[in-house]
Parts: C-alpha cells; sequence; structure tokens
C-alpha cells in the first residue's frame, strides 16, 4: 500500500508540474507589414512561459476597424499598429485598458504621448518624396526645396503619388500637404500640381517599383512617394555593394509627414500581466533595436541601436508635417472624397 501511495504522489507530482509547463497564449493583433525577428519574440516567450501568436488584420485601417467591431467578445489582447491618422477614433472607441511602461521616459522628444496612457508609441517614421539622384544631376535639374517648387514647370509629369484613398503614404502626403495649405487651401495646390503633370497611381508598389525611375521599375518619374528610409533600403537591399544611395529624399518644411505607430491593451483581455510585460518587451532596447531592419521605421526608444546603413543614407525631417489627431480624424474621410472628386473630373 505504501508503495502505490508513493505511486500517485508521484504522478500527481508529475501533473502538476506538466500544466505549470504548459506555456499560456498570447493574441497580438497587428497590421500586415509588422515583422520582428523570430529570436526577438522567442526571448519573450521562453522568459515568459508564452506562445504569441499574431493575427495580421489588413492594413491600419482594416486592422482597426476589425478591433471595433470586435471589441465587445475581443480576440487578441495587444494591439499593435494604429497609427496618428487613426489615433482619435481609436482613443474615441474606448478599446484600451491604459498602461504606462517605465521605458516612457526613454522616448525621443517630441513623440507624442497619448492622454492616460491609452495607447504607447513604438515606432516612428516620415513619409517623403524620394528622387532618383543621377536622373537630378544628369539633367542638371536643381531639386525641389518646398512643396511650392514642384509646381514650377521644369518637374512637369516628374511626380508619382498614391492615392490617399487606397494608400497609406498616398495618405500621408495628402495630410503633409494639408498642414502646408490648410484645409481650405490644399484642393488648389493638388489642381496645380494636377495641370503640372502629376502622376496617380492606387498604391505603394506600383509607384516605387514600376513608376519610379531611382529603383528597380526603372521608370519614367524620378520622384515617387516614399519613405525617409527607402535610399537605406536601396543600399541594404541590393544585389551588388554600393558606396552610396541611388536615392534621396526631400526634406523641406512640410514636405513629409511623419507617422507614428501605437501598441495597447485590449479591454477584455484575460492575459493582462502578459499584456503588459509585452507592451514593456516592445518599449525594451532588445525589441526596439530590431524594428529598423525589419520594418525600416525608427525605434522610440533613445536607447535603442540604430542600423549605420540609416545614419548614412536615410534623412531625417527636422520640419514634418504634423496634424492634430483630432481634426484628422474629424475631416479624414471629407478630405479624401474632395481629393477624389478633384481627380475624377
Amino acid at each position: 500500500m505504501k508503495t502505490q501511495n508513493i505511486y500517485f504522489v508521484f504522478v500527481s507530482a508529475a501533473l502538476l508540474l506538466s500544466c505549470a509547463a504548459t506555456p499560456e497564449t498570447l493574441v497580438v493583433m497587428t497590421h500586415d507589414s509588422f515583422a520582428i525577428s523570430e529570436p526577438v519574440i522567442a526571448a519573450f516567450e521562453q522568459k515568459n512561459n508564452v506562445e504569441i501568436t499574431f493575427l495580421p488584420s489588413g492594413d491600419a485601417g482594416s486592422t482597426l476597424n476589425r478591433a471595433i467591431l470586435s471589441k465587445d467578445a475581443p480576440v487578441a489582447d495587444v494591439l499593435y499598429g494604429v497609427d496618428n491618422t487613426f489615433l482619435s477614433r481609436a482613443l474615441e472607441e474606448g478599446l484600451f485598458i491604459p498602461y504606462a511602461p517605465d521605458a516612457l521616459g526613454q522616448i525621443v522628444p517630441d513623440i507624442a504621448l497619448v492622454p492616460e496612457n491609452q495607447l504607447v508609441p513604438i515606432d516612428y517614421g516620415d513619409v517623403c518624396i524620394n528622387y532618383d539622384q543621377l536622373y537630378f544631376s544628369s539633367q542638371d535639374l536643381a531639386l525641389p526645396r518646398s512643396l511650392d517648387d514642384l509646381l514650377d514647370p521644369a518637374y512637369n509629369g516628374l511626380l508619382v503619388v498614391e492615392n490617399p484613398a487606397t494608400s497609406s503614404p498616398g495618405l500621408a502626403f495628402l495630410l503633409a500637404t494639408i498642414a502646408e495649405y490648410g484645409p481650405n487651401g490644399f484642393l488648389d495646390y493638388w489642381q496645380a500640381l494636377r495641370e503640372n503633370g502629376l502622376v496617380v497611381v492606387n498604391d505603394w508598389e506600383t509607384a516605387y517599383y514600376t513608376n519610379f525611375s531611382g529603383s528597380a521599375g526603372q521608370g519614367p518619374q524620378p520622384m515617387v512617394v516614399s519613405y525617409a528610409t527607402s535610399p537605406a533600403a536601396e543600399v541594404i537591399f541590393t544585389e551588388e555593394e554600393l558606396d552610396a544611395s541611388p536615392t534621396a529624399s526631400l526634406v523641406g518644411p512640410n514636405m513629409c509627414f511623419r507617422q507614428i505607430e501605437y501598441a495597447g491593451i485590449l479591454k477584455g483581455t484575460r492575459q493582462l500581466a502578459l499584456a503588459q510585460a509585452f507592451i514593456d518587451y516592445m518599449l525594451s532596447p532588445a525589441f526596439q533595436s530590431d524594428i529598423p531592419l525589419n520594418m525600416f521605421v525608427y525605434p522610440v526608444n533613445q536607447e535603442a541601436e540604430i542600423p549605420q546603413e540609416f545614419d548614412d543614407y536615410a534623412q531625417v525631417p527636422q520640419q514634418p508635417a504634423v496634424l492634430d489627431a483630432e481634426m484628422i480624424a474629424e475631416n479624414r474621410e471629407s478630405w479624401i472624397v474632395s481629393w477624389r472628386e478633384l481627380f475624377t473630373n
């Protein structure tokens, strides 16, 4: 009988250890462009005995819509990818549990924090006009230094932009023009751009790889709306070693729009402690240093490492365009409709 009791104690202890070793699950909803190295995620999983399930949900707008539609029965614990063009709407829906990580004190100056820390900034990047350096040098053509300069007949037909109704960088550039010319003047500016041979396509891939002359597309336009980090990407992903990037960015006042991406803990999570730990981890130097070469944006933590290619080839605008998040939320759709009407007439 004593042997049998020892056996049951042994089996019970083994079952308890087995249950204790079973990892929890944390679901993180993201937009489709989210990317981080597997070892970085594995390190968090091992330390916290958790398995992270990522839930890609389309672009930033679609991801937020999914979170809103499921807020009474959340399908995730953490949401990453709300940017400042959708920030006000996200807050109005009351989706998030406030949380203030200790690392907020390490964030880059001028990165906007969210009231009550309902969302936490994770990364930022600038949408700018990239240009083909060889084209401008071979044509002995001066670079545009402002949005106004783009109306010069010397640049007729040389710029391709993305449709703001279907493209995130296209929307960002539209917002830059609104920041510069105001809600009552931006359409006049776009009409003038159109009269100066502006080319509009639906998405970034078409603009950059088909129309732009400074990339693999070798197209007819030497200027394209893209990202301030695109010149660094040209060097990093080239098949042949380059001493300089073939492209660069126009970073005059209000020529670029700064996008800030946030993450937050969704109300209804059953994994609050793990969700808080993951937010902490997203702001850690290890996670933050992994962001640039995966998503080609900048980390917000000042202690994160920046790739040398970013320092060498990416330009950071000193005066990026800024619009109030509430103003964007209240007017975004009407601005897009007005833009679309202009370009369909």
